[in-house]
């Protein structure tokens, strides 16, 4: 958007854009760094990226518990933070005067529900969802609210009556150990992984306090028993009963120790969950006494010993087929455990028997041993369904109060999550299903939700239309055609299925469901469902076997004739079941699928739901290694869409998901009244004066609203502005997608982007203007600075140039005063010795033509001068001083030149030049040159050099060649 409106290039345009994202971001979020936002509808805009910063954040600063509207989001820390759940913090977040305003935690929603149910006149009933991916915390969420219910809702007044709530509520805390020893596994994602649903309903009496609780379970993936994934386990209490028990007990159960058993993979691995005494304990409080408890772990170990029976292939099909070599023991060891006749378990599992005829004559037919390992099974998974609902069972008979001592309820719904795998069958056809009709339920209350705020601001709204998945529960539940009705359709033909006629009939039937898809690329029959939380394609084979769940009625029987005392309450010889079990051909009764029974007790469910008001809580894990302080977007976004966040934010998009208080809203939006003409008089153009700090709330107030009325009536302009420029020929009025709240400001985010647009318009516009001014103003100094810097560089170059000069008159000075001193000493010494000089040199010398005898002053002179002849020079070549034919004297005497024979050179002189031409003389032996430092001070420095002088002595010409006689 920023290149758009200040038309950079890609490369400045793309770091505008970033820049004004993250001002809007700021803006948008009010200032305040992510890992404070406690709501993540505070995150302004509503999208998974700030969603998923938001919670990266308050996961980076170890805060795990993050609202979203009517949903706590709740991460998993992987890590043991004990003062996050003491009954310290219980009892804090209980006696706070608006535990909402405290920090987001699981107790905040379970204070909430228990005071709902408290402070209404007609309380109503209260339920919590907790839903998540296998290993995201949805089993320590529950256990850590039954805790906190058990603390808060227990406050008799008597000691009588504080026993019991104390043993009540024992009793409730105790089924947890229970359910989760034989309910839950070890997977691939969650080593404590809950493979049922359940409901736990939290009873209450008239005084809020708790009586008892209720536990009603969906789908216990009873199929775990005889079948385990690779590196998966079977339940719990397998692996408790062979490391826990004692040996005595081993002797007893026939587990001795080192015994390998096909259906305990992975037994070398140690877990948290492998705590068999705590499992004892709790079963003994909630009225399993001992025996009670060695006659399960019996039947237990006798279902271990089950398992190791093998068949091996018969030659021949009239024949049953044998056992390995092994498993007639483990046969025997089995039918012990089981109290079981051998011979009739042996024949039950590898002899069928069919019924046919209106006689109903009985054949018996030898099994594949395929069909012996499904018999197999089929006992072990039987044994251990009726053993799980036995148990339940008996906790609600523990913990149950009676009907008439509580009024209303607390529901903890502890479902599965979304699941997709590569192999998805069955089980995941069925969670997903839940998942779904919790996913709309869900949907509903956030709307409803979302009503009442709109109300609250005084919006007259009606939602949008939404991205609703009611088209995939028709497809999946539907009438008169569906998936499930399809699937128990196939289960009611008396005629073997197979996976390709399956597949053909939902495609063929349903083919016109946008929620139906097919995976071309596989290689075995699917089809594909398109959820809320992706797609997921599922298998077609086996689907029909699991949901008829067959029980062959001479397992049964068989079961029947045990002698244990478990078996006989779990299969009891009922007249009324066996003549169910032995219908006539004509009066057959309608097979109940799993199918079935399972979308009957989520209808049952979802009805409790209705009844209640719901709040939600959603389990995330940050990453599938179980490692603390590791956040990953991609899993964590995966889990949003699994559990119903993203939809919401769709929905929330589809409304007004920008809301801005007044005040943020004017202080970012005031400058759009520069795009509209206003007049200087008007009541808004006026700011009020800054001095003016008392000034009511309720001046403040409508000062307020009166600027926002202002910005609000520009929209309409922008808008229409906006849809010109789109598109000329539509500009006609559109209605604002922006509403005025009591407190807040709604639009959508198209209206957002305008706004933005135009508000980078305006500031772009400042800016240009505020550039213009800055650089008039740059230029102007500029020029400033350039002529004071002309100024100064002439003062200072003019002092430079004085302050030569002073140095050379200075020198100069020094030289004349030094001469002045130099000539006067000479003309002292001169005359001094002027008395004893001999002319007898210069009687004899012949003088050229021009020339004239030297006079006695001249000749004594010449003799004074020879002694300090380099002095002599300077004063020869000086320009003032002797003249004439005294100057050549000079020279004679300086050079020591032979006075007795005058021929043999020559001095030329230039007269009235300073200095000596030349000198010329016939070398007369080696010349030396004695050079003494000058006495004068500045002798040999000239400030200023010229082409024209000579610096130090005057220069001496000596040729060597001869010279001519003038």
């Amino acid at each position: 958007m920023a290149s758009q409106v200040n038309g950079h290039s890609s490369g400045s345009g793309a770091q505008g854009g970033e820049s004004l994202r993250e001002d809007l971001q700021e803006f948008l979020s009010g200032e305040a760094p992510l890992h404070q936002l406690d709501d993540l509808t505070k995150v302004n805009p509503v999208s998974l990226e700030t969603v998923l910063r938001c919670l990266q954040a308050r996961y980076a600063a170890d805060t795990f518990y993050t609202n979203a509207g009517c949903t706590l989001v709740a991460l998993n820390p992987f890590k043991p933070v004990p003062q996050l759940y003491s009954p310290a913090l219980m009892r804090e977040y209980h006696a706070a005067p608006q535990p909402q305003k405290l920090k987001p935690h699981i107790f905040t929603v379970g204070e909430q529900t228990y005071r709902n149910v408290k402070s209404l006149i007609e309380p109503v009933n209260q339920s919590i969802i907790v839903s998540g991916e296998s290993g995201a915390g949805k089993t320590w969420t529950s256990r850590c609210l039954m805790k906190f219910y058990a603390v808060v809702a227990a406050s008799p007044t008597s000691q009588e009556s504080h026993k019991i709530a104390e043993r009540i509520e024992q009793r409730i805390l105790n089924s947890n150990p229970v359910m989760e020893a034989f309910g839950n596994a070890c997977t691939l994602r969650n080593n404590n992984s809950s493979r049922f649903g359940k409901f736990i309903q939290l009873q209450l009496n008239r005084a809020q306090q708790m009586t008892g609780a209720a536990v009603q379970t969906y789908l216990l993936e009873k199929t775990r028993v005889a079948c385990q994934a690779s590196s998966e386990r079977n339940f719990h209490i397998f692996y408790q009963i062979c490391k826990g028990a004692s040996m005595d007990e081993r002797l007893q159960w026939h587990l001795p120790e080192g015994t390998a058993f096909f259906w305990l993979p992975n037994p070398e691995r140690t877990l948290e969950e492998d705590c068999f005494e705590v499992t004892r304990e709790a079963m003994l409080h909630l009225g399993i006494d001992t025996p009670a408890q060695n006659n399960i772990f019996q039947v237990l170990a006798g279902l271990l010993h089950l398992g190791n029976v093998r068949f091996a292939h018969s030659e021949d099909e009239a024949q049953p087929c044998h056992l390995t070599g092994d498993a007639k023991c483990s046969l025997r060891t089995s039918a012990l455990l089981l109290q079981l006749p051998e011979d009739a378990l042996l024949e039950t599992l590898q002899i069928r028997t069919i019924r046919a005829g209106r006689q109903q004559q009985v054949f018996r037919k030898p099994c594949s041993r395929a069909e012996c390992d499904t018999r197999r099974d089929c006992v072990a998974k039987l044994v251990y369904a009726r053993l799980f609902d036995w148990l339940v069972s008996v906790i609600n008979s523990s913990i149950c109060a009676d009907p008439a001592s509580w009024t209303t309820f607390i529901g903890l719904l502890d479902v599965y999550g979304f699941e997709s795998f590569p192999n998805n069958s069955l089980e995941q056809l069925c969670i997903n299903y839940a998942n779904e009709k919790l996913q709309q339920h869900f949907v509903a209350h956030y709307l409803r939700a979302q009503q009442e705020e709109y109300a609250v601001e005084g919006l007259e709204w009606s939602f949008v239309n939404y991205q609703d998945n009611q088209t995939c529960l028709d497809l999946i539940e539907g009438s008169p055609i569906s998936i499930c009705s399809l699937i128990n359709e196939e289960c009611r033909l008396n005629r073997p299925s197979s996976a390709a006629q399956l597949q053909t009939r939902i495609e063929s039937a349903l083919a016109g469901s946008p929620c139906l898809g097919h995976n071309k690329l596989s290689r075995e029959p699917s089809f594909v469902l398109l959820h809320y939380a992706g797609p997921v394609q599922y298998h077609t084979a086996g689907l029909v076997e699991k949901n008829k769940d067959p029980v062959p009625p001479e397992l049964t029987r068989l079961l029947q004739q045990s002698q244990d005392p478990l078996l006989k309450v779990l299969f009891p010889t009922d007249p009324e079941e066996k003549a169910q079990e032995e219908p006539s051909g004509q009066s057959r009764a309608p097979v109940l699928t799993v199918v079935s029974k399972f979308k009957a007790s989520l209808e049952q469910l979802l009805q409790v739901l209705h009844c209640t008001t719901p709040h939600y809580i959603r389990c995330i894990k940050p990453n599938s290694q179980g490692q603390a302080h590791s956040f990953l977007q991609e899993e964590v976004l995966s889990q949003l869409e699994a559990c119903g966040l993203v939809e919401t934010i769709h929905i929330s998009a589809a409304g007004f998901p920008i809301r801005i208080p007044h005040q943020n809203f004017v202080e970012r939006y005031e400058v759009l009244r520069r795009l509209c003409a206003r007049t200087s008089s008007g009541p808004h153009s006026p700011s009020p004066p800054e001095g003016h700090s008392e000034r009511s709330p309720c001046t403040e107030a409508a000062t307020l609203q009166a600027v926002l009325q202002d910005i609000l009536q520009t929209l309409p302009a922008l808008t229409q502005a906006a849809t010109t420029l789109g598109d000329p020929a539509k500009a006609t009025p559109a209605p604002v997608p922006v509403h005025c709240g009591r407190t807040k400001v709604f639009m959508t985010d198209s209206m957002l982007e305008l706004l933005e647009h135009r508000r980078a318009q305006v500031l772009e516009q400042c800016a240009r203007r505020i550039q213009g001014s800055w650089r008039r103003h740059w230029h102007r100094k500029q020029e400033r600075q350039r002529r004071a810097a002309v100024l100064i560089q002439a003062a200072i170059r003019s002092w430079l140039a004085r302050k030569h000069v002073q140095r050379l008159h200075t020198a100069a000075t020094v030289i004349k005063r030094a001469w002045r001193k130099w000539r006067i000493g000479m003309a002292f010494l001169a005359s001094k010795e002027l008395d004893g000089v001999e002319e007898k040199h210069f009687s004899q010398v012949r003088l050229p033509t021009g020339s004239c005898l030297l006079p006695q002053t001249q000749t004594s002179l010449l003799a004074a001068i020879i002694r300090l002849w380099p002095l002599g020079l300077v004063l020869a070549n000086a320009a003032v001083g002797v003249r004439g034919f005294q100057r050549k004297l000079v020279v004679w005497a300086c050079l020591q030149l032979p006075a007795g024979n005058p021929s043999s050179y020559l001095v030329q002189t230039a007269q009235g030049q300073a200095g000596v031409t030349s000198i010329r003389a016939l070398p007369q032996g080696s010349i030396k040159f004695h050079c003494r430092k000058s006495p004068l001070p500045y002798a040999d420095i000239c400030p200023e050099p010229s082409p024209y002088s000579v610096t130090g002595f005057n220069q001496i010409l000596l040729e060597r060649h001869s010279l001519g006689h003038g």
